[in-house]
């Protein structure tokens, strides 16, 4: 078994339950353009690169731009108002401080990331955190997780991806990374050949990473 030393964890649908929201406000805003987003539709262009306005027809699109900012709007209402843990992550960090270094990786807008990390006590675990503004290129090409591999000072071969979704997956293959899967309701019918590991939650990475909960 590999050796790992530092871990790079996705963000939405990983440490926290942001998916569904982000999509429900892309899918309301794209509606009022006249387009009906479904979800298999939305994740299968994230898995080739692209993004959902691409759709909207051409006479409407002198209208994206602020479609997008009322979906941002939109968003950070819902992450006011929802419950988006989930269970264990923290438990998890704690058991691997120590062990392995790690940080966060995201498509995530700093903006976004900061309002939800306000009262959550998820980052201070993390060496450092990569926002969407971080980088030119977004999952699923590499970029992100070559910039974190950088900012380390490590080679693919020290690290572990931690994702749900073919998306980043395919961009820590991509890196040359290893990656663990974890379950999430959102991407579960999404194809994961390719993946080192495939786990049920976070909890499963204490015995990759040879961490153990203190006692």
């Amino acid at each position: 078994m590999p050796c790992y030393t530092h871990v790079l964890f996705d963000h939405d649908g990983v440490l926290v339950d942001t998916e569904p929201l982000y999509f429900a406000a892309t899918q309301q805003h794209l509606a009022r353009l006249g387009v009906e987003l479904e979800h298999e539709q939305f994740l299968a262009l994230q898995v080739r690169g692209c993004n959902a306005w691409e759709l909207v027809a051409p006479a409407l699109k002198r209208y994206v731009d602020q479609a997008r900012s009322a979906r941002n709007a939109t968003y950070q209402r819902l992450l006011r108002s929802r419950r988006i843990e989930i269970d264990g992550v923290l438990d998890t960090l704690e058991a691997l401080a120590g062990v392995v270094k790690m940080c966060i990786v995201t498509t995530s807008r700093r903006e976004d990331f900061e309002l939800i990390h306000r009262h959550r006590g998820i980052v201070p675990f993390m060496e450092f955190v990569l926002c969407r503004e971080d980088y030119e290129r977004s999952k699923p090409d590499p970029e992100p997780y070559l910039t974190a591999l950088r900012r380390f000072g490590v080679t693919p071969g020290e690290a572990l991806v931690v994702e749900d979704s073919a998306r980043g997956l395919a961009a820590a293959s991509a890196a040359g990374l290893d990656c663990a899967v974890v379950h999430s309701a959102f991407t579960a019918g999404q194809d994961f050949t390719g993946a080192r590991y495939q786990i049920e939650n976070l909890a499963a990475l204490e015995e990759i990473l040879g961490g153990r909960r203190q006692t």
